[in-house]
C-alpha cells in the first residue's frame, strides 16, 4: 500500500545478445511431443491423425527418426517463407539438419507437407476435418520455420525502482527477452514442457518491451506473491515421449502403444494431461526392483534396443539371442532367475507401501488387492478412492478414510459354509458377498442387489436368495431340459438348453414356478430389445463425424461413435467428460484397430 501512489522508473537495464535457431523439422517423437503440448493430443491420437494425412497424400511418412529434408522440400519451404514473410527472413544458404537420435532409422525424410510445392493450411483445411487441419498446420509451420533465419534480440535483466512516502527505496527485478528481429518466430515457436505448476512462463519465454534506464513506468497493478520451490511436474504424454527417447527406450513407432498399454493395464491414469501412477504400478515396480533389478535398469533396456538393432541390421541372429536371454549365456537367464526368485517372494511385503502411523502408533499401509487398492491398519481395511493420487495419500488422509463409515453391513452367516455374508457397495452398485479369508485364492461368491432393494434394508434371507441364483425352476416335461432363472448382462431371464426368454421383473427370478416358466416359453420369442437412452451426448467425433454419446455398459460407462467403443478410464466421470476427452479415448481405441472376433468352438 505504501507504493500505490509512488512513481516507478527503470533504474538499470543489463542486456546480453540473444540468438535462437529454429527447431529441426519433425520426426515421429518430436511431432508427438509438440502435438501434445500445443494441441493437447494424446500420442495415439496424433499418430492416427498423421496416418490419415499420409494416406490421403497431405504429408510424408510419419514414422521416421530423420530430420533431413529433400532438396525439393527445402526449395519449397524457402519459397513459401519468402512469399509469406519476405526475403529478409530467409537465409542465403539452406539449413541442413543432422539427426541426434542414437541408432536413428532414417529410411524416410522428416515429416513435412507432401509434394514439390507446399499447400497452405487454409487450402488443406477446406478438405479435411478439424483435427487433421490442426496437425497439418503444425507440420507446415515447423517445416517452413526450419528454413528461416535465426531470431535475434537481447536477454535483459531489468531493475525497477520507486521511493515510498517515508523515503525508503524499493527495488524490483525482472528478466526476459527483448526480440529485435523475430526471424523464424514469425512462423513458429516451439512449445516447452517446463512451465511451472501455475502456468507461469520461464525467463526464456517471457517477453519484455524495449526499455532504457530512466524511463518512467505506468503502474497498472501491484500484487505481492510468495514463491516456493516446487517438485518436478508430473509426466505428460509429451514429456514422457521425450524422456523415453533420451533413455533410448522404445522406438518412434512404439511410443504411442507403450503409453496406451500402461494406461489400459491400470499402471497410470490421466488427471487432466498429467500421467498419475497407480498403486498397482508401485507394487509392480517394487517386485521388479527387488527381485529382477536388471530388467528395469534403463541401461539394460538401452542395451537391449542396441541388440535388436544389430539383429535388424543382420549383424546378429535372433534365435541365439533369445535363447541366451531366456536360458542364459554366461550368466543366469530369465528362466533361472524367475525359478530361483519365486520361493523368496513375499507377496504381502512386496505389495505394501508404508504410509505412516496414526496417533496411537499403529502402522498404516496401502496395498493392492484383488478388487483394487486399499488401506490396512491392524484388522481394519478400507478401499482407496480410484481418483486419489498416491502422493496425496498422507497419514491424515489415510486416517480419515479408515475412520469413515464403510457402508458394509454384516447380515449374518451362510448356513452351508459358516462364512459371513456382508452387504457392500462396489464399483457397479450394491451387492452381497460370502466373504473368504484374505489368504484364500477362491473367488468370493457375490450377487447384485435388485433395483428395488436397498443396502440399508436388505435382509439375510434376501441375501441368501440372491446368492442362490442361478435357480433351477424345474424340468420341461416335453424336452426334459432343465429350466433355470438367471440374472444376466441384459437383465433377468429364463434359460432352457440353448433357448432363453427375458423376464419382466427381477423378482420373478425368485418367484416364478415351472408352470409360469412354461407359459413364458410358450410365447413367441421377441427379437431385439429397447435401447437405453444415452447418459450424455457430446457432439460429432472429429474423425468419423458421427455423434459421440456416453452409454452405460456391462462394465461401466463408455463412449461410442457407433463404430468404436471406448471405456472411461480411471479419473474420467460421465459428468466431467468433455468432447475433447471423448475424442481422445475414441482415437486411442481406433488406433488399436477393430476388435478381434472370437472364434466359435
Amino acid at each position: 500500500t505504501e507504493l500505490n501512489d509512488a512513481e516507478f522508473t527503470v533504474r538499470s537495464v543489463e542486456p546480453k545478445p540473444y540468438t535462437k535457431k529454429p527447431a529441426a523439422p519433425f520426426r515421429t517423437s518430436t511431432l508427438q511431443q509438440e502435438a501434445g503440448r500445443k494441441l493437447r493430443f494424446a500420442t495415439a491420437r496424433t499418430m492416427s491423425i498423421a496416418q490419415r494425412l499420409y494416406e490421403n497424400g497431405y504429408i510424408t511418412y510419419m514414422r521416421t527418426d530423420s530430420t533431413t529434408l529433400s532438396e525439393t522440400a527445402i526449395t519449397a519451404a524457402r519459397a513459401q517463407a519468402t512469399e509469406l514473410f519476405g526475403a529478409e527472413y530467409v537465409p542465403a544458404k539452406p539449413r541442413l539438419y543432422a539427426s541426434k537420435v542414437k541408432n536413428a532409422q532414417e529410411a524416410h525424410e522428416a515429416i513435412r507437407p507432401a509434394g514439390d510445392e507446399f499447400r497452405t493450411p487454409a487450402e488443406v483445411g477446406k478438405e479435411v476435418g478439424a483435427d487433421e487441419s490442426k496437425l497439418y498446420e503444425l507440420i507446415w509451420m515447423r517445416t517452413v520455420a526450419s528454413q528461416m533465419k535465426d531470431a535475434k534480440g537481447e536477454r535483459v535483466q531489468v531493475r525497477l525502482g520507486a521511493t515510498t512516502a517515508d523515503g525508503r527505496d524499493a527495488i524490483f527485478g525482472a528478466s526476459g527477452l527483448v526480440i529485435t528481429f523475430p526471424g523464424f518466430m514469425k512462423a513458429y515457436v516451439e512449445g516447452a514442457d517446463n512451465g511451472d505448476a501455475n502456468g507461469e512462463k520461464s525467463d526464456e519465454e517471457r517477453r519484455l518491451p524495449s526499455m532504457a534506464a530512466g524511463d518512467p513506468l505506468d503502474v497498472v497493478a501491484l500484487n505481492s506473491s510468495s514463491h516456493e520451490t516446487k517438485p518436478p511436474a508430473r509426466f505428460t504424454e509429451a514429456s514422457l515421449v521425450r524422456r523415453l527417447e533420451e533413455l533410448s527406450i522404445g522406438r518412434p513407432s512404439t511410443y504411442a502403444s507403450i503409453i496406451s498399454t500402461i494406461q489400459d493395464r491400470g499402471y497410470v491414469w490421466k488427471k487432466g494431461t498429467a500421467l498419475v501412477p497407480s498403486f498397482t504400478a508401485f507394487a509392480t515396480i517394487t517386485l521388479l526392483e527387488t527381485h529382477f533389478p536388471e530388467f528395469v535398469d534403463f541401461a539394460f533396456t538401452a542395451r537391449m534396443e542396441d541388440d535388436l538393432d544389430r539383429i535388424a541390421r543382420g549383424e546378429a541372429e535372433a534365435i541365439p539371442y533369445l535363447s541366451g536371454f531366456y536360458f542364459g549365456n554366461g550368466r543366469p537367464g530369465l528362466h533361472q532367475l524367475v525359478t530361483d526368485q519365486l520361493g523368496e517372494m513375499d507377496p504381502r511385503q512386496l505389495n505394501s507401501i508404508l504410509i505412516g502411523a496414526d496417533a496411537n502408533g499403529e502402522k498404516i499401509e496401502a496395498r493392492s488387492g484383488r478388487y483394487g487398492p486399499f488401506l490396512s491398519r491392524g484388522e481394519d481395511t478400507t478401499p482407496i478412492p480410484e481418483d486419489l493420487p498416491p502422493d496425496e495419500l498422507d497419514v491424515e488422509k489415510a486416517v480419515e478414510l479408515l475412520d469413515a463409515p464403510s457402508g458394509d453391513r454384516p447380515l449374518g452367516t451362510d448356513p452351508e459354509s459358516g462364512k459371513a455374508i456382508v452387504a457392500k457397495t462396489g464399483r457397479y452398485g450394491p451387492y452381497v458377498v460370502i466373504e473368504e479369508p484374505e489368504e484364500s485364492k477362491q473367488k468370493p461368491k457375490t450377487a447384485s442387489l435388485f433395483k428395488a432393494m436397498s443396502l440399508d434394508t436388505v435382509t439375510l434371507e434376501e441375501a441368501l436368495q440372491l446368492l442362490s441364483l442361478p435357480r433351477v425352476v424345474g424340468l420341461d416335461p416335453e424336452t426334459e431340459e432343465e429350466i433355470t432363472a438367471q440374472n444376466g448382462r441384459y437383465g433377468p431371464y429364463l434359460k432352457r438348453g440353448t433357448d432363453s426368454r427375458s423376464l419382466e421383473e427381477e423378482d420373478q427370478l425368485l418367484t416364478i414356478d415351472l408352470a409360469g416358466a412354461l407359459k413364458v416359453f410358450a410365447q413367441p420369442k421377441r427379437r431385439g430389445r429397447a435401447a437405453k437412452p444415452p447418459l450424455k451426448e457430446l457432439g460429432p467425433d472429429p474423425v468419423s463425424k458421427a455423434e459421440m454419446v456416453v452409454k452405460d455398459g456391462r462394465f461401466g460407462p463408455y463412449v461410442t461413435d457407433g463404430e468404436y467403443n471406448a471405456s472411461l478410464r480411471v479419473g474420467d466421470t460421465v459428468e466431467g467428460l468433455t468432447a475433447e476427452r471423448a475424442a481422445e479415448l475414441l482415437a486411442d481405441r481406433r488406433a488399436k484397430g477393430p476388435a478381434k472376433k472370437k472364434k466359435k468352438k
